[in-house]
C-alpha cells in the first residue's frame, strides 16, 4: 500500500526483457540500505517486488499483465521516474490509498499556468472515467492528485488537475508535455462503492440478478453523501 507522496526521482538505468515481461534497473536518491529483496516498491505508480538491491539503486521484475497496462512498454533507458516505498502503518497518509495497481493510462490533453499552478488535463477512455468524480482522488504516474474537473462525452472523458511547484519539482509530472502517456489508478475507495451499487462481481448469476439494498438514497441518509 501507498499513499501516492513522491519519495524521489529515479533514472531508468537499464532494461533487460524477459519474454514478454521485462526487469528494469533503477537508480535514485533514496538510502535503500534498511531495504530488502522482496520489499514492495512503487515505480510511477506501479507496485513492484525488489529482486535486487544496491545503496542506491534496485531492480525489479515486471509481469507481462503489468507491461501491457502501463507506459513502461514505450520507456527506455534514462526515462525518469516517481519512486515511493511501501506505507509504513504508522506513517501519516498524506495523500489517499494507492494500491499501486495500475488501471490503464491516459493522454495529457493540455497543460497551462494559472498562478503559480500547473493546470494538466489528461483524457481517458470510459472504462477509468466511470471511477471518477470531481474532487475525488486519482493517482497520475503515482503521484496522488485531486481532480478539480471532469468531463464525459460518450466515451471520450477527461479531468484536470491542478500541480502546486513543488509537487512539479519533485516529481516527473513538471518534466510532462502534451501527448505524453501517463498511468493511472483510480481511488480503490470509489470502485469498491460503484461494485456494491452496481452488483458487480457477485458469487454467482442468481446474486448478481439481485437488486442491491444499497441506494443513493440510503447512502446519503446516512451521511456518505
Amino acid at each position: 500500500m501507498f499513499t501516492g507522496i513522491i519519495e524521489s526521482f529515479g533514472t531508468i538505468k537499464a532494461i533487460e526483457s524477459n519474454g514478454e515481461g521485462k526487469i528494469l534497473h533503477i537508480g535514485c536518491d533514496l538510502d535503500l540500505a534498511r531495504s530488502k529483496i522482496g520489499d514492495s516498491i512503487a515505480v510511477n505508480g506501479a507496485c513492484l517486488t525488489a529482486v535486487s538491491l544496491g545503496k542506491f539503486d534496485f531492480k525489479v521484475d515486471m509481469a507481462p499483465e503489468t507491461v501491457a497496462r502501463t507506459t513502461f512498454k514505450r520507456m527506455g533507458p534514462g526515462t525518469r521516474v516517481n519512486i515511493e516505498r511501501a506505507l509504513r502503518l504508522s506513517d501519516r497518509i498524506d495523500g489517499h490509498l494507492v494500491s499501486g495497481h495500475i488501471d490503464g493510462t491516459g493522454m495529457i490533453s493540455s497543460v497551462t499556468r494559472n498562478a503559480n499552478a500547473l493546470i494538466m488535463s489528461v483524457a481517458v477512455d470510459e472504462g477509468l472515467a466511470a471511477d471518477m468524480i470531481e474532487k475525488g482522488s486519482v493517482a497520475i504516474d503515482g503521484i496522488s492528485l485531486t481532480i478539480n474537473q471532469f468531463s464525459q462525452a460518450g466515451s471520450k472523458a477527461s479531468f484536470q488537475v491542478s500541480v502546486i511547484p513543488h509537487t512539479a519539482d519533485i516529481t516527473t509530472i513538471g518534466l510532462k508535455k502534451v501527448g505524453d502517456k501517463v498511468n493511472i489508478e483510480t481511488d480503490m475507495l470509489g470502485k469498491y462503492v460503484r461494485k456494491i451499487l452496481t452488483g458487480r462481481g457477485l458469487k454467482n448469476d442468481a446474486d448478481s440478478q439481485k437488486k442491491s439494498d444499497i441506494s443513493m438514497a440510503l447512502l446519503a441518509k446516512n451521511g456518505f453523501l
